[in-house]
């Protein structure tokens, strides 16, 4: 009877030591999966960055060439608005005359 309860003791004490090395093991584990978790995230964030900082740049590159192609429109505009001006002031004054007196 003794060397029964011997064995369950002994039993008990070694599923006793394998559930502790199950929990030291589970918390080893837990680091291991946050560590790997940090990593992912930190990566993520990095990449994300790189990518945004590049779709960035891209506007505002476009952004410039839009801004420097409306520049160039809006100087041909007013250059023809001033070549005729400059050819044509005298009949439009004279027709501003003419519809003042008129009216």
């Amino acid at each position: 009877m003794d060397s029964i309860v011997l064995k369950l003791s002994e039993i008990e004490a070694a599923a006793a030591a394998i559930v502790e090395n199950a929990e030291n093991g589970k918390s080893d584990l837990e680091k291991e999966i946050q560590e790997k978790r940090d990593r992912f995230d930190a990566e993520l964030e990095q990449t994300t960055r790189e990518k945004l900082s590049k779709i960035q740049a891209d506007l505002e590159v476009r952004c410039s060439a839009i801004l420097k192609s409306q520049e160039g429109a809006n100087n041909d505009i007013l250059a023809a608005l001033d070549n005729d001006y400059n050819k044509n002031h005298e009949r439009y004054a004279q027709e501003i005359f003419k519809h003042i007196i008129e009216v």
